[in-house]
Parts: structure tokens; C-alpha cells; sequence
């Protein structure tokens, strides 16, 4: 016989607040919040945001923090805020510090990865946003400027 532990999973709060008030409806909603989190960061940063069911922001948890240009991203660590914090959907964000947003083969296949993870769970990826000097969105496939008077 051996001893099994029953275990409680929480969410906790790191004690940071990011204040948004609106609906995410497109990929400029997104950017100009997430912008501050990653703007000056010198490694890549990797963050899931999770959305209600009306498409407002409940959290946002860093995934992983990479190196100067890599990050790693597993579904499992993506998608475990996701499930504690009872997400409808998620948007993926991270940061390109050389400030290209261009996507590359790697951001765009472990995109593809996870929406194929969260349709098999509930929890649509609606997005996967690159923040560099300009920002990209993988679902519109654009690159979008800042405007300095948005958003800050």
C-alpha cells in the first residue's frame, strides 16, 4: 500500500494589475495592453491572456521567459492558467526584442500547435500577437504601427 495525496489547485494573483475595460474585438485591443508588459523587455517574454466568454480580459500569466530570440512554449504550461482560471478563449503575446513583430516558422507552428490543442479542450486561441516597434496578429496575418497617442 502506498499514500496518495489529495491535492487543491489555485490561481493566485502575483499582486499585478493590468486595468482594461473594454471588449477584445480586434488585434489593437490586445496590443496596446500587452505593449507596456513587453515593450523594453531584453529576452523574449511569452504570455497567455484568458478572456470570459464575452472576450473581456480575466487574467494574464508569463508562460516562459526565453532568451534573446527564443522562448520556450509548451501547450500543457499554456493552457493550465487557462483551465484554472475557467478561460472561454486565450490570446498568445510575446515580444521580438529586436523589434521585428515578423513571425517566424517556429511562432507560426507552435500557433498552429495550439489551436489545435485548445480545440480538442474548449478554449479557442483567438490570436497570437508579436510586439516589436510595430505589433503582428496571426489571425488578421497584418503587421500594425503603434500610435503614440493609443493605448498609453
Amino acid at each position: 500500500m502506498y499514500k496518495i495525496r489529495h491535492i487543491k489547485l489555485l490561481a493566485v494573483s502575483d499582486g499585478h494589475v493590468t486595468s482594461a475595460t473594454k471588449r477584445i474585438n480586434e488585434p489593437k485591443d490586445i496590443a496596446y495592453i500587452i505593449k507596456p508588459l513587453l515593450w523594453d523587455a531584453d529576452r523574449e517574454h511569452c504570455l497567455v491572456i484568458m478572456l470570459n466568454g464575452k472576450n473581456r480580459i480575466t487574467a494574464i500569466n508569463t508562460v516562459s521567459i526565453g532568451t534573446l530570440t527564443s522562448s520556450l512554449v509548451h501547450p500543457r504550461e499554456v493552457f493550465k492558467p487557462a483551465i484554472l482560471t475557467n478561460a472561454a478563449s486565450i490570446i498568445l503575446a510575446h515580444n521580438h526584442p529586436s523589434g521585428d513583430p515578423m513571425p517566424s516558422e517556429d511562432d507560426l507552428t507552435i500557433t498552429r500547435r495550439l489551436k489545435e490543442a485548445g480545440e480538442l479542450l474548449g478554449i479557442s486561441v483567438l490570436d497570437h500577437i508579436i510586439i516589436g516597434y510595430s505589433y503582428y496578429s496571426t489571425e488578421s496575418n497584418k503587421v500594425y504601427p503603434f500610435e503614440d497617442e493609443e493605448g498609453e
